[in-house]
């Protein structure tokens, strides 16, 4: 469905990316992983046309969008949670949902605001409350809604749990995984290896803007010097 071919990607005369290479086939999960700084976000602000490659390709579904414009990249299908939620702060829970609500591939069972009230239950009681008025682990599941109500094919989640309760990043993993077993394609940003290893398909992680290692779940967890070596603390 996506495929990222050896971008490069910089800020000014700061270059980020070297090369980065990967891919999230149709229903699978996949996570990019690495500390802090090694070029993740920039990774995803690529692929959505936020920060235009320096050089490389970007497909998705057997279409080049790399060059696109953001909001073209979101028109394709790709939904984005951004770190840091970014919600608006300033319109209600409903209105939320309301203002990125589409259907543009005219799916038989779109993502309404009833389904997404019921996938997190904590905000059906708050729906005419201002969104800054949320708790932090609140404006996440918001902020998943509200990329839901895009009804991407493809979810991209940057920092899915950092910073929230334990409660609540137990509710966001719950979620992540029904959005699976429903077949959404999820392309995931998280430290909680243990948790990432429970959904993902695949995983990639990036070292100084370079993919230095690309294995799956039952890989990842047997490979303790990888994960001590580009993962710890």
């Amino acid at each position: 469905m996506l495929t990222v071919e050896a971008v490069e990607t910089a800020y000014g005369l700061s270059q980020v990316l070297f090369g980065v290479s990967l891919r999230v086939d149709a229903g699978a999960v996949v996570t990019l992983l690495g500390r802090n700084g090694m070029g993740k976000t920039t990774t995803v602000r690529t692929i959505m046309g936020i920060v235009p490659p320096r050089a490389g390709r970007i497909h998705f579904d057997g279409r080049p969008i790399h060059g696109l414009p953001s909001y073209r990249v979101a028109q394709a299908g790709i939904g984005l949670v951004p770190e840091g939620r970014q919600v608006f702060p300033n319109l209600t829970v409903r209105e939320n949902l309301v203002a990125t609500a589409a259907n543009r591939a005219a799916g038989a069972d779109p993502w309404t605001i009833e389904k997404v009230l019921g996938l997190f239950p904590p905000l059906a009681a708050r729906q005419g409350l201002l969104a800054g008025a949320l708790s932090g682990g609140e404006q996440q599941m918001l902020a998943i809604g509200r990329a839901l109500m895009t009804n991407p094919r493809l979810l991209i989640l940057d920092e899915a749990t950092e910073g929230l309760a334990p409660l609540v990043r137990t509710e966001i993993w719950r979620c992540l995984e029904r959005l699976k077993a429903g077949g959404q394609s999820i392309l995931l940003i998280d430290k909680n290896v243990a948790a990432l290893t429970r959904i993902a398909d695949t995983h990639y992680i990036l070292e100084k803007g370079r993919i230095v290692w690309t294995g799956t779940s039952a890989e990842l967890r047997r490979r303790e010097d990888i994960q001590h070596r580009y993962l710890g603390v």
